[in-house]
Formats: structure tokens, sequence, C-alpha cells
């Protein structure tokens, strides 16, 4: 059966997420306080026969009374569950937010029709999403990612040479490329460290293998550091210098924001959306302008390193606060879930 929300009872919130929790957890905290909320739970029975079929269909059952039985919808990832949801009869309001991955691999399945708000992270991805989805342009909102700013605080440190990337080890977040990038760049200067955290990705194990690979054929051992999964950033960041995003597509990376927030420099390659993240000369295309940019910023004074840190600081504190984002959130939930309050 669905879990209530530890809130009393105002507005009925119901709250559909079955990918990762990593983003959600303030703001589904924040709808709790103010809303009654119930979180859907999908239910399987395990049954010698028709196991598909009788699985499906409490699922069908479940999901349809979840609908009926909440003013609005708030789905976390524009995913499976959104999808199945749209193709009910419309019995509630419906919020959605598209974080990346969904945009290719489930935006076709769903009926845009029938979601009333659509939160995109990026102004980039609100293009890309118009662009698919024309008829739907006036229903987004571009609310970005955002992290707690009081969990990352690390002291200042002597510039080391220090760089570091953590993200899921997969092909999109181009480490290999990363590694020839750090080879060339310890051939100019050769006093740097590549700390990398981030585990295996089961679908993307050749990939994991073939990292290890090159570091041992380009003789970086001892240059190049793996941390496998990582599982206290905050503390994580105080190995590094300077964080870099090297990824070809993002929605608005979250780690580049955490480790800005805990002090430390960031480059990113300029993916669509960078620039919402960063000003524009923390960015480069090529490996040419990354080597560039990092010995750059290796030249500077401590005053001048810590100037830029700040001024980065400055822009994840103003853009990127999650208690401010979660206000955000709640109130465009509370909008639509007014309006189907009213209506019935």
């Amino acid at each position: 059966m669905p879990l209530k929300g530890r809130c009393a009872e105002k507005m009925r919130i119901g709250v559909a997420i079955e990918d990762t929790w990593a983003f959600f957890k303030e703001i589904f905290d924040e709808l709790c306080e103010h809303h009654s909320v119930t979180l859907f739970q999908r239910r399987t029975i395990q049954s010698p026969i028709f196991y598909d079929r009788i699985n499906q269909s409490i699922y069908d059952h479940d999901l349809r009374s979840f609908m009926r039985n909440n003013q609005v919808v708030f789905f976390e990832w524009a995913s499976g569950l959104l999808e199945s949801a749209s193709q009910l009869p419309k019995t509630c309001g419906i919020v959605t937010r598209l974080h990346r991955y969904e945009m290719y691999r489930w935006a076709d399945n769903i009926r845009w029709d029938v979601v009333d708000k659509i939160i995109l992270v990026s102004q980039a991805k609100r293009g890309e999403f118009i662009q698919r989805f024309p008829a739907q342009a006036e229903k987004i909102v571009v609310i970005p990612e955002a992290i707690s700013l009081d969990r990352f605080a690390l002291p200042p440190r002597p510039f080391n040479g220090d760089l570091g990337i953590l993200c899921h080890l997969t092909p999109r977040k181009r480490v290999y490329e990363l590694i020839l990038a750090f080879y060339e760049l310890n051939k100019i200067r050769g006093d740097y460290r590549l700390h990398i955290g981030g585990g295996e990705h089961p679908l993307f194990r050749d990939y994991f293998r073939a990292l290890h690979g090159l570091v041992e054929k380009l003789g970086l051992q001892e240059r190049v550091i793996f941390y496998g999964r990582v599982e206290q950033p905050e503390t994580w960041y105080g190995n590094i210098d300077i964080f870099i995003s090297n990824s070809y597509s993002e929605g608005l990376q979250v780690s580049p924001m955490e480790a800005i927030a805990s002090g430390r420099y960031c480059l990113s390659h300029y993916w669509e959306g960078a620039d919402e993240l960063l000003p524009v000369d923390s960015l480069y295309l090529t490996e040419q302008e990354l080597i560039r940019r990092i010995l750059d910023y290796s030249d500077l004074s401590q005053t001048q390193r810590l100037e830029k840190i700040a001024a980065q600081q400055a822009l994840v504190r103003e853009r990127f606060d999650i208690h401010k984002v979660k206000g955000e959130i709640r109130r465009l939930v509370e909008q639509v879930g007014e309006f189907y309050a009213d209506r019935s």
C-alpha cells in the first residue's frame, strides 16, 4: 500500500518516483512539511502462472487509484511512471521534472497534453524540449538543479596541482578523453595528479576496464588515483584543487555545484547548458583549451585563485541553493493542486 508522508493533512499531493532519489530528498521533505503527501509504491505478488499479467493489472489499478486520490501528483522523473499515468483518464493535476535522460528515453512515449506543468532544469533543455514538443511551450518552467550549500564547506588549501572528476563512469562523462588530456598536460608540466571518483557502471563494465588499461598503457599509475564509488562527496572534494566536468551532455550537473560550494575551482567542457552553470572563461571545447585553462589557473597567485573561486561560489549561492529551489517547486505544485481543488 502507499506510504503516507509525515505531515499534517492539507493539500493531497502524490509523489511518484522509481528512479534515484539523489536530487529529490529535500524537495520531498518540503512537500511533506506543508501538505499531506502519499508516495506511490508498486506492488507485486508471486504467482506460478500469469505472473506478468497479474502484476500489470495490480499496477494499473493502484496507479489509477493513486491518481484519483490526490489533487496533484508530482513525478520526479518524466519516465516510466509518468508514461503509464499519462495513458489514464485525467483525474488530477500532474507536474513532472525532466532532468536529462528522460528526453531521449521516455519523452516520445508520454502524452504531454495531460501534463499540467513541466519543470526543466536548464534553458538549454527548455529550448530542446520546445523544439521537439512545441505545443507544450506554455507549460514549461525552468527551475535548476540545486544542492544543500550547508553540506559542502571546506577550508581553503594551498594549490597542489590536484585535478578531479566525480561521476558515473560511463562514456557520456568522457573520463577516457580526460585521461588523455591529463597525459598531455603532464608532458608540459609533470607535477599534476588526477583523482577519479566513481564506481563501475553495470552497463559499461568495458569502459571501466578501458580506463584502468589506459592509465597503465600511459604509465600514469602514480599520477591517477581511482576511488571507486564515493559515499561522502563533501569530504572527497578535499582531495582536489580543480574540478573538471568533461561530459558531452548534461541536464545541469550537480557535482560541479558541490565542488564549487566546497571551495574548489571548476572547469567544464562546453556541453549544452554549461554556460548556465559557469562563466564562459571557465568553459572549454578542446583538450588544448582545457590544458591552457589549467595552466593559466595554476600560474595565478593564491589571492587571484581565491578571487576566482569566490566568483564561482557567488553564482552557486545565487542560482543553485536547494532552500530556494525546493520552495519554487512546492509553490508550482501548489498552484496546480489548487486549480484541481477548485474544480472538485
